[in-house]
């Protein structure tokens, strides 16, 4: 009776690890994922495609907005700002058309002197990476400091603090960004760790790099998937 418990208790648990792992994106999660690629690529066209059908899925205005702005910190102003007024021309023309798109919760402000911002960052990274962050700077961080003060400042606070978008859709942009253009291995790295950290499944990020194969080439999902092998060999 034991031995039949223990067994089915196994069996229940690994199933349960297993349904875990292959969690499926949600199809809005699915285009969180192709707007980041687009944008990352500047691929318009497919950006533009990419941004309908994210609305029509049920992305609101301001969570593909908070999207674009934030990719401004992973692959420069200029592709976000291409970004942006390819989704500005889209609205208009789907309002010309009568379609009506929720603008959505509105973002928050962050608030606060740099000192006082540093500490949000720096407790928004903590959340990210499930790891203490007060210690004494280290690697580039140290070597520039102000880089430090910039990331935790400015993208840990007042961007990733703005709302909209949680933890886990803000970390499955940023990777999808990171996986998309190449030379970029160990911030992926990085990223994935904090995205797993947040809740992200490896099925999760597996359906990331098959869309990335899809849409960007076989060559930077597999090198997406090399990290991911080594970020699992190195935990």
């Amino acid at each position: 009776m034991i031995r039949t418990f223990l067994i089915l208790l196994i069996t229940i648990t690994s199933l349960t690890m297993n349904a875990q792992q292959s969690h499926e994106l949600n199809p809005k999660e699915k285009h969180v994922v192709l707007i980041a690629s687009f944008t990352a690529t500047g691929n318009l066209p497919q950006l533009k495609n990419a941004l309908s059908a994210g609305l029509d899925a049920g992305l609101t205005i301001n969570q593909i907005r908070e999207e674009l702005l934030q990719l401004y910190a992973y692959c420069g102003f200029p592709r976000s700002l291409n970004g942006i007024t390819t989704f500005m021309s889209l609205l208009e023309k789907r309002k010309s058309k009568g379609i009506h798109d929720p603008e959505g919760q509105a973002p928050i402000a962050v608030t606060g002197d740099n000192e006082s911002k540093y500490e949000i960052g720096r407790k928004t990274l903590e959340t990210l990476t499930g790891r203490p962050q007060n210690g004494p700077l280290t690697g580039a961080n140290a070597f520039v400091p102000g880089i430090d003060a910039f990331l935790k400042g400015h993208l840990f606070a007042d961007i990733f603090g703005r709302g909209v978008l949680t933890y886990q859709e803000r970390e499955l942009a940023t990777i999808t960004v990171l996986a998309s253009l190449p030379g970029l291995e160990a911030q992926l790295q990085a990223h994935l760790g904090m995205g797993m950290n947040v809740g992200l499944t490896e099925g999760q990020l597996e359906q990331v790099f098959a869309l990335l194969e899809s849409g960007v080439g076989k060559q930077q999902a597999d090198a997406a998937r090399t990290v991911l092998i080594k970020l699992k060999v190195t935990k």
